[in-house]
């Protein structure tokens, strides 16, 4: 009688935390429709939603081994989530990528370049990740090259190491020091000539921007914009509260409460800025390219309302959650290229290069 009571009580538990689960994962599926300024919560729920996934899987094969019916729940959740589903893992295993480019095809690379620090401390190591950053891309050969994270000074010109190939750039020069003229920002490169260009700057003070060039090419003009958005700005103070959490020591609560509130900031502000993206998308002149570091991941509102009816480059062409950030998490795709309907996608890669704690994405377009 005792073990068929704890057999019940056992079952119910596991029903429960099932029950749970599903509701938790539903919820997360609103994080793309609901703002987080109002809803802050939901933008934890939309990083959250990979390992929600994984967990919904594992409880329906458990389901399936112990009683087949209940595992309708996760099956029957993960349907209603489906839509979600599509925009974290890409279903389309794509062929290598060709060096050689179509002679129809436009070439962009997309890359955070963290500031050409590479991913050593030691200063002659960050000289030569300077000029390897540099090489990498020019390896490429790609028509536009757009960074983030970019900077200047008097005292290292980094515009010198691509005006060979891309004479022509426009830069946003965001952040700026009168010591030796130091200007960082975001960059957009190019081989062809820029006819016109524009800095939308984004609200609040010690903010970067939404940069565009239009650019004139042998297939015609094309606008191309970048954007870096508020990122959670974590140190090194941060990533060190991030190992005491992990190994529950006592300063683990208010590292805890550190990280939260730098993160909920973040998620209010990025959501504000991804609105003012998706009106200028709204209102370009050209067949245009979107690239850039979102710092946030495909569930989510900032993603939802930048992509729209825009296509992502990753998922027409590849296979899997396509992580970007090598830090923090396994899952964090928080960079991408976006391209509008009018254009093909012919194919896309993104390249670990160790130089950044970012990956290089590199794709080819062509319009329709």
């Amino acid at each position: 009688m005792a073990v068929r009571t704890l057999r019940r009580f056992t079952k119910t538990v596991f029903i429960t935390l099932n029950s749970i689960l599903a509701l938790v994962f539903l919820l997360a599926c609103l994080a793309p429709y609901l703002d987080p300024s109002v809803w802050w919560f939901m933008g934890f729920l939309g990083l959250a939603f990979p390992y929600l996934v994984i967990l919904l899987i594992f409880s329906m094969f458990f389901w399936w081994v112990v009683n087949f019916k209940y595992s309708l729940i996760p099956i029957l959740t993960l349907l209603i989530g489906f839509k979600q589903l599509q925009v974290l893992f890409g279903v389309k295993p794509g062929t290598m990528f060709k060096d050689r480019k179509d002679t129809s095809a436009i070439r962009i690379v997309d890359w955070n370049i963290r500031s050409f620090e590479g991913l050593s401390n030691k200063a002659d190591k960050k000289r030569i990740d300077r000029l390897s950053i540099a090489e990498a891309i020019m390896r490429k050969n790609p028509d536009v090259v757009c960074l983030q994270e970019f900077n200047h000074s008097n005292v290292q010109d980094n515009f010198a190491l691509f005006s060979s190939k891309y004479p022509h750039h426009y830069f946003s020069k965001d952040f700026k020091r009168r010591t030796n003229n130091y200007q960082s920002g975001s960059v957009i490169f190019s081989k062809h000539p820029i006819i016109d260009s524009g800095r939308i700057e984004y609200p609040g003070p010690y903010n970067e921007s939404l940069i565009f060039a239009d650019i004139k090419g042998p297939h015609g003009t094309i606008r191309v914009l970048t954007t870096h958005l508020q990122s959670f700005k974590f140190n090194k103070r941060d990533y060190e509260g991030m190992e005491q959490i992990k190994n529950t020591e006592n300063q683990s609560l208010q590292a805890s409460k550190s990280l939260f509130q730098k993160m909920r900031l973040a998620f209010t502000k990025r959501s504000e800025q991804a609105r003012i993206v998706r009106s200028v998308l709204e209102k370009v002149p050209y067949p245009a390219v979107l690239c850039g570091d979102f710092n946030d991941v495909p569930n989510s509102y900032t993603y939802a309302q930048i992509r729209s009816n825009w296509q992502d480059a990753f998922l027409a062409t590849s296979m899997g959650i396509g992580r970007t950030f090598i830090d923090v998490a396994p899952t964090l795709r928080i960079d991408y290229i976006m391209v509008e309907p009018r254009f093909d996608i012919l194919q896309f890669d993104m390249v670990d290069e160790a130089l950044s704690d970012h990956l290089m994405l590199i794709t080819d377009v062509a319009l329709k």
